[in-house]
């Protein structure tokens, strides 16, 4: 079994730059339909037994008809070939409203061929994939969607997601009843898994997301896993049988990303035995992410020049330059200079963080009339600027009250 697996599409991010005078569509846009593109052309040129997509084909759980459209031409191209394709529902296409449609309910509807939507966890033997593989999926299920299947009260909400992990492995178990043990068996889920490393685009704390246990997804009954929701590629069983795999996102999503290679997979599939082949989205636009802390406010412009890429780097790709600096050098900051030096680039985000020097505070039980000139100086020196070094503070708190001593001896 030839398989392509792909996760986290997410066509609809436009969140940056402009739209296309020929198309109308968002320029990003463009760029995510470009490695849709390049995954669905590989599907079909290499003929592959299988597509597997493990989740979130939007961003936005009610997409734009444009946008469904575009995702729409591409799965059709899969049904024209005759190639079997497994769409899972991922949590941005879900509804979090009970009984609202999803947003890959039109190829259910149409019954499209070849084309099965899983929004729900469902055992598919060989024979109703017409293959020689077997496959359990695990979509996503929404918290309110699990409450009211669970009969679960407000009171107990915490507790969804223990009880969610449990009836999706009590399925698991069930299903390996079911296979047929001459046959490779893949599981596809989207939902986190412990060890998996979490990328920067969001924060996953446990109680707050869906989290399946190693051991279930490790399990050797199974030969391939296959993956979707977390967006930094990995194999969480490398040197190990079966892959356990998160391709990533097909294409950068946000800044949190942008060290980030992006990927699809094609996997050969055999029982007990199985080989991946990462296969690189090349035509990725570059994410710059610079953070500069200028020493001084003398040549402040030319000193944040100096931070940035050189011009060739900076050409089609997303930049961001992050200033931290004393608030009083704000006007120093020639913005118009930096936006002419990032001209080529696709899009250019300068964002100021000013600091503001921290107020001396005294305790709760002093006032600065208690305290005499040298011990509020000592003070001053040790809040009014961080990098005093101790031995600098010890030099002029020696010279200070050589000062005050040589005062009161004139007194």
């Amino acid at each position: 079994m030839k398989i392509l697996h792909f996760a986290d599409a997410h066509i609809d991010m436009a969140n940056y730059g402009r739209h296309d005078p020929e198309t109308g569509l968002p320029l990003r846009v463009l760029d995510f339909l470009k490695s849709l593109d390049t995954i669905v052309d590989t599907a079909i040129n290499e003929n592959v037994d299988l597509v597997l997509f493990a989740g979130d084909t939007y961003k936005d759980r009610s997409p734009a008809p444009t946008y469904q459209r575009e995702w729409g031409k591409r799965i059709y191209r899969l049904s024209e070939a005759q190639i079997p394709t497994l769409l899972l529902v991922g949590n941005h296409d879900l509804s979090p409203a009970t009984g609202r449609a999803h947003a890959l309910q039109e190829f259910s509807t149409l019954q499209v061929p070849y084309i099965h939507v899983l929004d729900k966890p469902q055992f598919l033997s060989s024979e109703e994939l017409d293959l020689p593989v077997q496959v359990i999926a695990l979509p996503w299920v929404s918290k309110s969607g699990m409450m009211a299947y669970s009969q679960m009260s407000g009171e107990e909400s915490e507790k969804v997601y223990d009880k969610l992990e449990d009836l999706l492995t009590e399925f698991v178990e069930q299903s390996f009843e079911k296979v047929d043990e001459s046959l490779p068996v893949i599981l596809t889920a989207h939902a986190s898994v412990q060890g998996a490393k979490y990328g920067a685009e969001r924060m996953v704390m446990l109680g707050n997301d869906l989290v399946l246990s190693g051991s279930l997804v490790r399990n050797e009954k199974l030969d391939y896993v296959a993956l979707g929701h977390i967006h930094k590629p990995q194999n969480l069983n490398e040197n190990a049988h079966p892959p356990v795999i998160y391709p990533g996102s097909i294409e950068r999503v946000d800044f949190g990303e942008a060290k980030d290679k992006k990927y699809f997979i094609i996997a050969e599939v055999n029982k007990g035995e199985t080989k991946v082949d990462w296969r690189e989205l090349t035509e990725i636009r570059p994410f710059l992410d610079v953070f500069a802390k200028p020493p001084s406010e003398l040549g402040l412009t030319e000193f944040l020049i100096s931070k940035l890429p050189a011009k060739e780097k900076l050409k089609d790709a997303i930049l961001r330059l992050i200033i931290e600096y004393p608030r009083e050098w704000d006007t120093l900051i020639d913005e118009p200079a930096l936006q002419n030096y990032t001209a080529d680039a696709f899009e250019f985000h300068l964002v100021k963080r000013p600091q503001v020097k921290a107020r001396i505070r005294l305790a709760e039980d002093q006032t600065v009339s208690s305290l005499a000139p040298l011990e509020l100086l000592n003070l001053y020196w040790r809040s009014a600027d961080k990098e005093i070094k101790d031995t600098e503070i010890e030099t002029l708190q020696k010279m200070a009250r050589e000062v005050v001593n040589n005062e009161e001896g004139e007194l």
